[in-house]
């Protein structure tokens, strides 16, 4: 038999013709073309960043020479030491740190508490009444409210203070809402279940819902996490002291004034201030995503 009949008797042939098939090359060209574009949006999104660190390891000549050097310099250590100790970048650190993870904390015991007796206790009739005036406080950001929450804040006498800086961030309407309407999911048979077995609310809520609620927990605490490390505005006007001031705050003592920047110096104390945040992200980044997970297939 000649190799022409070998190959149509094995089959190789047909399959070969069918990968040379236009719908089959269609799509190939298809998924090619989407990777390209993902490609080129992770270096738009990414270059920036790159483009950070790069400075903050040059010169301040080599910052504004041209063209624009895009490989990493000689002066990293000096840059990072100079913007360590201009602004006493540990002390502001120390402070974002310990705002940034007390206040996400507070936020899920108010909104766990608050969700759990607005699903469970059906007992409580004006429960909706209630819950809607919650939704409404979400309308107010700090911002709007801000001179009345200042002036509470100096009647309590509690200016410069660490309960300045995290009390008024304790209560969360978005987090009420997503764990309300995580509870709602919960099957009732679940709750019955445990009161049958003599389990209190209490105990149901330590040992049944918050284990279920795990990624939602996780997600709330890393949004909470990067929006109080983002704080500018309420640190800079409810503290007066160096000691009681933030990281961004920090960034900003950085840029001068009255001269010219040094943007190496700036975009090291940058670098510096988004390496806990980044931490954060990637310590609960699929935790986070199987929550967006769970809420879509449901």
């Amino acid at each position: 038999m000649s190799a022409v009949g070998d190959k149509v008797a094995t089959g190789a042939l047909p399959l070969r013709r069918a990968a040379y098939h236009p719908l089959r090359l269609l799509r190939v060209a298809r998924l090619i073309l989407l990777h390209l574009l993902l490609i080129i949006a992770a270096l738009v999104v990414i270059f920036p960043v790159y483009y950070a660190i790069v400075v903050s390891t040059h010169t301040f000549q080599e910052v504004f020479s041209y063209p624009p050097k895009l490989l990493p310099g000689d002066a990293l250590l000096a840059n990072y030491a100079a913007a360590w100790r201009k602004v006493g970048m540990g002390r502001l650190l120390l402070n974002s740190t310990g705002i940034s993870l007390l206040v996400p904390l507070g936020k899920i015991v108010f909104s766990v508490l608050a969700a759990f007796a607005f699903t469970y206790f059906r007992g409580f009739r004006a429960r909706g009444f209630f819950f809607v005036l919650i939704l409404i406080t979400h309308m107010l950001p700090l911002p709007v409210r801000i001179v009345p929450t200042y002036q509470l804040m100096q009647r309590l006498g509690w200016i410069n203070t660490y309960t300045a800086l995290t009390v008024p961030f304790f209560a969360s309407a978005t987090g009420t809402l997503l764990f309300r309407q995580f509870f709602l999911t919960v099957p009732a048979s679940l709750s019955e279940a445990a009161r049958i077995d003599g389990a209190g609310p209490l105990r149901f809520l330590l040992q049944i819902l918050l284990p279920l609620s795990r990624n939602n927990l996780a997600a709330l605490f890393m949004v909470e996490f990067v929006y109080m490390w983002n704080q500018y505005l309420w640190p800079l006007i409810v503290t007066t002291s160096h000691e009681m001031r933030v990281v961004q705050i920090g960034i900003k003592m950085l840029v001068a004034t009255d001269a010219q920047a040094e943007w190496n110096v700036i975009m090291a104390g940058v670098m510096m201030a988004m390496l806990p945040p980044l931490v954060v992200l990637l310590l609960l980044q699929r935790s986070f995503v199987q929550s967006i997970s769970l809420g879509q297939e449901k």
